[in-house]
């Protein structure tokens, strides 16, 4: 099979995917602009503009800076995501002009000869042309969780992976003509996934809309049978429609999360959506895949250890013969020249040993990290050896094989599944407890029926490999941190329990001495595998299957669960987890269905990513208690006026100030200051116990202030100036909670709020311009008073609500 010409790919049509990890500048242009929103407040705007004086209208300006804010953050966003995303992309291994290359996903073209090893992700439809025990995984778009055996022929389609063999397709549909492209096209756009934050945020939107309509109608009424003057109604009512909504919540939710992207792109993570940061916060169980992990990616080879037959009585020998260095030899130069099975005489026995590992390391032209680290020590395949059948190494199985004709069948996996009690067993298990992986080389007399399970099938025990897995320097810290963050961690591994044991151990993980053989779970009971899970910390022996049972067990115990892996195995549990978290160096098929990918495999990142999540998710809340504080007090100061029918206590340009002043400006360096608070549940019931007293503590001290200034012989500027004072210092006092724990930054943040509005009373045209006139002494001392005792009303408010609902913050 030749594959294509290159001039053929040139004229072919080629694999072209929007990426799911941005939308275009002209998506996040109109995503930003053409709001309802920004069509209420232009609506007010024009209005203001038109009745009214410009400098009421300065809050018209929060338009254009909530779409060129939030544009621009969301744009470097994008610029962090499509870069990172090129880097994730694996290359495809395609053969052109009868060559083997390897082309970037977009330059696959129609009728491209697809090469595929285990581990490879299909991007394109085809049909199978070759196929060397070649299996498909096609449970992304079946949901069976059972590989598929593929034959030339064969239909193979998009969003499946191959974990098992090797084969090559012809690429019958590409681009948005493949199976999973057009599966998935709403999917797979940008979108904010749904959520806690989302939704109530949401919620609080909708609602606000729906108020403003029929609030809005009455204070127009009210100022308009309230004064003569037609401009200083509309402009009194606008102020107070104005005011309810939160114009800038969303903007600094997006804000947060876009900075967050951006940060953790700096640290080489990855993360494919968005909303994969407030994900990242609420996670309180970790589940780690031991290989590629906690150790580094790779193995070496370590020792070579031919198992004698030993006498009859079933005593399990040693090496055959002399020190264990003598299997540092390679594969001899001919064939063996006593009996193969390496039973016979000791040299003859290593020789047979070397070459039947030589041969199955060398047999698939898409080695696994095993394999790999066996070639190291026999790069080539000896003489003489030709494989007559195969089967490929899949995670379920736990091993591989081979039948070499006359040399005989050969099987390489793992002890504890291909020894059942014979030689070399013992063996291995204390190998493995020192924390070695230990492989199990056997001879076998009909491969055939060893894939089969058939207890006939032959199976002997010939030699033990053990190889050394590199320990990741960073593993022991990272754990640590972990550990003081309350995030239970779950070390679940394919390999030998005492091997996983050995290094959880070794790493200081409780409970790692005590590991599962995950073969004695109870699957169908999920409640007994929930317990067993909470109870233990270290399992062994895990299936692809019993990976995704774990996760959901544990979902159903209300824990939200993050899983991280590298290899095919974990890629249905990365699909079920709340956050799937992926190695770069991981297979494709892996890093395709994780929300975050760490593209330099460390592992020292996952404290910095969970923390990038917390700090986005706290600091969302302090600034949603901001907004949703003016909200409330706009929407009782509004129902009030209206009802009572009274002018509105301030105009447009005094909320601006004061919404400027007190929320505007802190929330943007709230929503961005470090925090180490952990997520918690309850969102939308602790915004609301917050909000609703301070906000109606708020309205009705302004109300009182500017009842209590009308009442007297001062002008309409008069009354409202005190009304601002106590708006100012009652909303910048909310402010001060909460800022809480009050940080040097912050206190600093504070305390230029109040210097600033001290400034906007004491410089002459600054106070002009925002229509301030604080000359009634006894007014404004008032207004004072009223807003010392509102405020420390709102703190016993506050304090009291929250501690009958237990959430009280320290």
């Amino acid at each position: 099979m030749q594959g294509l010409t290159a001039a053929q790919a040139a004229q072919a049509k080629r694999n072209i995917v929007p990426r799911r990890s941005s939308r275009s500048f002209g998506a996040i242009f109109r995503a930003n602009v053409f709001t309802l929103f920004n069509l209420v407040i232009g609506v007010l705007w024009a209005l203001i503009l038109i009745f009214g004086q410009w400098q009421d209208g300065l809050f018209g300006l929060v338009i254009v800076a909530n779409a060129l804010i939030g544009i621009v953050q969301e744009w470097r966003a994008k610029r962090t995501l499509d870069r990172l995303a090129v880097i994730n992309e694996a290359p495809v291994m395609v053969r052109r002009d009868g060559r083997d290359q390897e082309v970037h996903p977009q330059d696959v073209v129609l009728g491209d000869l697809v090469l595929l090893g285990s581990g490879d992700r299909l991007l394109v439809d085809g049909e199978v042309v070759a196929s060397d025990g070649l299996e498909i995984d096609e449970s992304l778009l079946t949901g069976e969780a059972d590989p598929v055996h593929k034959r030339p022929g064969d239909r193979v389609l998009s969003g499946s992976f191959a974990v098992a063999g090797s084969g090559a397709f012809v690429a019958t549909h590409v681009g948005t003509d493949a199976y999973a492209v057009r599966l998935a096209e709403e999917a797979s756009k940008f979108h904010l996934a749904h959520s806690e934050l989302r939704e109530g945020i949401a919620n609080f939107i909708k609602y606000v809309t729906w108020l403003v309509i029929p609030i809005g109608a009455l204070l127009i009424y009210s100022q308009l049978r309230n004064s003569a003057d037609f401009g200083t109604a509309i402009t009194g009512a606008v102020a107070g429609i104005v005011t309810m909504i939160p114009e800038g919540l969303v903007l600094m939710t997006s804000i947060a999360f876009a900075v967050g992207v951006v940060r953790l792109g700096r640290r080489k993570c990855l993360v494919q959506e968005l909303p994969a940061i407030e994900g990242l916060a609420r996670v309180d169980v970790l589940c780690l895949d031991k290989t590629g992990t906690l150790t580094a990616g790779g193995m070496d080879l370590d020792e070579v250890l031919p198992i004698s037959a030993g006498p009859s009585d079933g005593h399990r020998g040693g090496p055959a013969d002399g020190p264990s260095d003598g299997h540092r030899d390679g594969p001899a130069a001919g064939p063996s020249d006593g009996p193969a099975d390496g039973r016979s005489d000791g040299r003859s026995g290593r020789e047979a040993v070397d070459e039947a590992l030589a041969a199955l390391a060398n047999l698939d032209q898409r080695p696994n990290a095993t394999a790999q680290a066996v070639q190291v020590r026999y790069p080539a395949m000896p003489a003489g050896w030709a494989a007559t059948a195969s089967v490929p190494f899949s995670s379920a199985r736990k091993w591989s094989g081979a039948d070499f004709g006359e040399r005989g069948a050969w099987l390489l996996g793992a002890p504890d599944v291909l020894l059942d009690g014979g030689a070399g067993y013992e063996r291995a298990a204390a190998l493995a407890s020192t924390g070695a992986r230990v492989l199990a080389l056997c001879r076998a007399g009909d491969l055939a029926a060893a894939e089969r399970g058939d207890p006939d099938a032959g199976v002997e025990c010939v030699a033990l490999v053990t190889l050394k897995q590199r320990i990741r320097p960073d593993a022991h810290e990272t754990l640590g941190y972990f550990a003081r963050q309350g995030v239970a961690v779950k070390v679940i591994s394919g390999d030998n329990p005492e091997a996983v044991s050995a290094i959880a151990t070794g790493l200081g993980i409780p409970g790692g001495d005590r590991a599962v053989d995950a073969r004695t779970l109870p699957e169908d009971d999920p409640d007994k595998l929930a317990d067993m899970l909470a109870a233990n910390t270290v399992f062994g022996r895990v299936t692809p299957r019993q990976k995704r049972l774990f996760v959901s067990a544990l979902q159903s115990r209300g824990h939200t669960v993050a899983m991280t892996g590298d290899g095919v195995n974990d890629v249905l549990a990365l699909k079920d987890a709340d956050l799937g978290i992926a190695m770069g160096a991981g297979s494709p098929a892996t890093k395709a269905v994780a929300q975050v990918v760490l593209l330099d495999n460390a592992f020292a990142t996952l404290p910095h990513v969970v923390g990038e999540g917390r700090r986005v998710l706290a600091n969302i809340e302090r600034v949603s208690n901001l907004f949703l504080t003016k909200t409330f007090y706009a929407i009782v100061l509004s129902l009030l006026t209206g009802v009572l029918g009274l002018m509105f206590p301030f105009a447009p340009r005094h909320s601006t100030l004061v919404n400027a002043l007190t929320i505007g400006i802190p929330a943007f360096f709230l929503a961005l200051a470090p925090t180490l608070e952990r997520s918690r549940p309850g969102f939308v019931p602790r915004v609301l116990r917050f909000a609703v007293p301070a906000g109606v503590l708020c309205a009705a001290a302004v109300l009182l202030s500017f009842w209590a200034a009308h009442s007297g012989t001062s002008t309409l500027n008069e009354d409202r100036t005190s009304a601002v004072i106590t708006l100012f210092l009652t909303t910048w006092w909310v402010l001060v909670l909460i800022a809480r724990p009050l940080t040097w930054l912050r206190v600093g943040l504070v305390a230029a709020m109040a210097a600033l509005f001290a400034l906007a009373l004491a410089i002459p045209f600054v106070r002009e311009f925002f229509a301030l006139a604080p000359g009634d002494i006894s007014n404004d001392l008032t207004a004072v008073g009223i807003a010392v005792v509102a405020s420390a009303a709102i703190t016993v408010a506050i304090n009291l609500t929250l501690r009958l609902a237990g959430t009280l913050r320290p």
